[in-house]
């Protein structure tokens, strides 16, 4: 929804006018009846759903829980619940842990609704194991709580362990739908820039070729006819004489894309010894995300944040520039 609508935060609930929304949905072209001020929560809802302004799912759920109310001429709806530290394994760790206060990722944006966190390389974005320690997904929510507001933080998409760069969190579940779908739609846009092996031989082109399981190598992916849908761009930034600069755009988010595109076309990333990349330079990948654009889960004002270029990144360029 692309919104010029304010609203006022008190504790878990969102308070809209229902005036403000009742005019908003006119503009989009969608007149709806003005509803009673003090009207019932079952016709509250009812009226929100004609309006046509938020998913159905979401509505029924909150209904589900009494999370709908209508005080004076005001709409209220329980949109910031936060994460439940009896289920959520992250948060019950955190409140125990002393050094709760250490912060690894920076925080590019932070709202109630979404943030950004710039992943250091080595990091992982969530558990592969139960109880797994020093993940993306703890930082955000040590971050919430640093703050002091313990709302979930759900990742809306994944960066590989040794991959830096911006990751997008949903902070409610309306912020998620409304992201997810965005990903659905290819409406984020994801830039990155990488150090491959050799010279191009085009300075810009779209590899367009499905990526499956190497069924010889349980880690690895390979260009397979009978794999996922992929496609990756990609231009020349800086040529060096072992190595070239290039900035890469993803359609798609298959596993290790743009590494199995960038090996497939014979220049393997630097340090990417799984896909024969050479490691003399730098013990992995020479991958970053660049920026990360997307429409805010509520204002739908188009976002584009930048993640500062890492030490490691910078001092391998450097390296290769030289040669």
């Amino acid at each position: 929804m692309e919104s010029s609508i304010g609203y006022e935060r008190s504790g878990e609930w969102l308070k809209l006018p229902a005036e403000t929304l009742a005019s908003f949905a006119a503009a989009a072209g969608n007149p709806v009846r003005f509803i009673e001020a003090g009207s019932h929560p079952h016709h509250v809802r009812q009226w929100l759903l004609a309006l046509g302004l938020f998913p159905e799912k979401w509505l029924n759920r909150l209904f589900s829980i009494g999370g709908i109310r209508m005080e004076g001429g005001s709409i209220e709806l329980r949109a910031f619940i936060p994460a439940d530290a009896g289920s959520d394994a992250i948060l019950r760790m955190l409140r125990h842990d002393e050094s709760s206060g250490i912060l690894r990722a920076q925080a590019l944006h932070f709202d109630d609704w979404c943030m950004v966190l710039d992943k250091p390389a080595g990091m992982p974005v969530h558990p592969s194991v139960p109880g797994q320690r020093g993940t993306l997904d703890e930082e955000a929510a040590r971050i919430g709580l640093l703050r002091g507001d313990s709302l979930p933080a759900k990742h809306i998409h994944r960066l590989d362990d040794d991959t830096a760069g911006p990751v997008l969190y949903a902070r409610n579940e309306l912020a998620q739908l409304r992201l997810d779908e965005a990903m659905r739609m290819k409406a984020i846009g994801r830039q990155y820039v990488a150090l491959v092996q050799g010279s191009l031989r085009r300075s810009r082109g779209t590899v367009n070729e499905p990526i499956g399981k190497d069924r010889h190598h349980k880690a690895r992916r390979r260009v397979s006819p009978g794999g996922e849908h992929a496609v990756t761009h990609f231009e020349t930034i800086e040529s060096y004489k072992r190595a070239t600069l290039v900035r890469l755009w993803l359609e798609t988010g298959r596993t290790h894309q743009i590494r199995v595109h960038m090996s497939h076309l014979g220049h393997p990333l630097v340090g990417d010894t799984l896909y024969g990349g050479s490691d003399s330079k730098l013990r992995h990948q020479a991958l970053r995300g660049e920026q990360l654009s997307f429409r805010h889960p509520w204002t739908g004002a188009e976002l584009s944040l930048s993640a500062p270029e890492p030490a490691w990144f910078a001092e391998v360029r450097v390296r290769y520039a030289s040669l």
